[in-house]
């Protein structure tokens, strides 16, 4: 309320937030104690009002805060009536550092404003924790760049520019190329790597020519893959950091097959002589793990997202929206757990003899769980069809509970997509404006130092 009238001070405070006056009875702030105008209350020395307050008028016993007035009829409200809500036209990482300045538990939020507000603070710390990272790359770079020691470390900065950052110049560019074209090669490979002709000749034990150079371009491209990933893991500031990260994790899992390969190759020939009758399935065993492992050159594709912005944006929304993907799991869960036991009772209980097909039939609930799986997401293969009226009314119903659980989450996941496209757009944008300000600024000292050169020159020879 705006203080336009006699205030008395034994009951009432005054305060003044940013130029907007307030008067509330100090009894509102009693249910508040540990805030910061609850401790103000029993503050006597004008050096305690001043650890709290920015100034303190003493003939009006006016207490003033330099503070955001937007953020603080939030605060006042919620002092008053016991309601804390996010305004819409109120920064989230704003109210969070009032409420931490005025002493107020996020906690007393109401569940939908204090997660929106967390989520938002924890983007923004992200960002800025990724934008000192990058900071403190450059500046180490500098300093590997001006070193005494010359060579050797600024061998190492140059090296680990080029393999981390593909905006760091021709060189950079060049690596992230080549990169994308071993995976592109990796892939085809593998899918060639599955063609008849080659799985009979994998089975006979044979190996054509044509088997030969596709183990000449595999053995090529995981020594390009090995290559890099030795590269980003010696030139890590961080080890355990550089473990720890998810495409890091994937890359090594997709290497790893191929060696493995190698040694159940060599196990295998050695072996094959020795292991008779019974070895056989052993050997049969051994060959379908060796299958598998190959097939794991798939994660390759994984590499991309390293390049890629939409990837890396699918990445980053799988990782914001953990919630909403655990929220439609639990949706699809309770409806198939609900929708089975209706078509079974359905089809095979109120009309037994409606099936045709015995074999999809649905003969009992855990068969019934395929189906209800398949028709909720909109899938509808077609093996299991109810065929009595009861058994497709719940089936309509199933469809169309199906439709409405998948849309509910899908604007939320929606928004974190957009959001997380134009963070990191922001991110690359801004990266490669610093990089560019900062080419400019060398070429420019270089031109000016040439300059100064030349005209010191000139002077000595004048």
């Amino acid at each position: 309320a705006l203080a336009s009238y006699v205030v008395d001070h034994a009951l009432q405070v005054l305060i003044n937030v940013g130029g907007n006056r307030y008067t509330f009875p100090w009894s509102t702030l009693e249910q508040f104690p540990q805030s910061r105008l609850g401790r103000l209350r029993f503050c006597t020395t004008p050096e305690e009002i001043a650890r709290l307050c920015d100034d303190y008028d003493e003939t009006c016993q006016e207490y003033f805060f330099d503070r955001n007035p937007t953020a603080f009829r939030v605060i006042l409200n919620f002092l008053a009536a016991g309601k804390l809500r996010l305004l819409r036209e109120l920064c989230a990482v704003s109210l969070h550092d009032e409420l931490d300045y005025w002493g107020v538990d996020p906690g007393h939020m109401e569940r939908c404003c204090r997660r929106r507000m967390i989520t938002r603070v924890e983007e923004v710390a992200e960002k800025e924790r990724k934008e000192e990272e990058w900071r403190q790359k450059r500046v180490l770079l500098k300093k590997s760049s001006t070193d005494a020691e010359k060579g050797y470390r600024r061998l190492i900065g140059m090296l680990r520019e080029v393999v981390e950052n593909p905006h760091s110049g021709l060189a950079g560019k060049m690596f992230a190329c080549l990169s994308v074209i071993m995976v592109l090669v990796t892939v085809v490979s593998l899918c060639i790597s599955t063609m008849p002709e080659l799985r009979k000749e994998e089975t006979k034990g044979e190996c054509s020519q044509k088997c030969h150079s596709m183990f000449v371009v595999e053995s090529i491209c995981v020594a390009w893959f090995t290559l890099e990933f030795a590269l980003r893991f010696f030139n890590a500031q961080s080890k355990l950091a550089f473990v720890r990260g998810p495409l890091n994790i994937i890359d090594a899992i997709a290497i790893l097959p191929y060696y493995v390969s190698l040694v159940v190759d060599v196990r295998d020939e050695s072996q094959d002589e020795v292991i008779m009758g019974t070895g056989r399935g052993y050997l049969d065993k051994l060959s379908l793990i060796l299958r598998l492992l190959r097939a794991l050159r798939i994660l390759y594709v994984m590499r991309l997202a390293r390049h890629s912005l939409g990837l890396q944006t699918l990445g980053l929304t799988m990782q914001r929206s953990i919630r909403e993907f655990g929220l439609l799991l639990l949706f699809v869960c309770v409806a198939v757990t609900l929708f089975s036991p209706l078509v079974h009772l359905a089809e095979s209980e109120l009309a037994p003899f409606a099936a045709t097909h015995p074999h999809h039939s649905f003969s009992s609930i855990p068969a019934s769980y395929w189906w209800a799986i398949i028709s909720m997401t909109t899938v509808g293969y077609g093996d299991m069809v109810p065929r009595s009226i009861p058994g497709q009314i719940v089936a309509l119903t199933s469809i169309l509970s199906g439709i409405l659980i998948m849309a509910f989450p899908a604007t939320s996941i929606f928004h974190t997509f957009s959001r997380s496209y134009q963070e990191l757009k922001q991110e690359y944008e801004q990266l490669w404006k610093e990089e560019r300000s900062e080419e400019i600024a060398a070429e420019s000292e270089k031109s000016w130092s040439k300059l100064h050169t030349a005209d010191a020159l000139q002077r000595k020879i004048h």
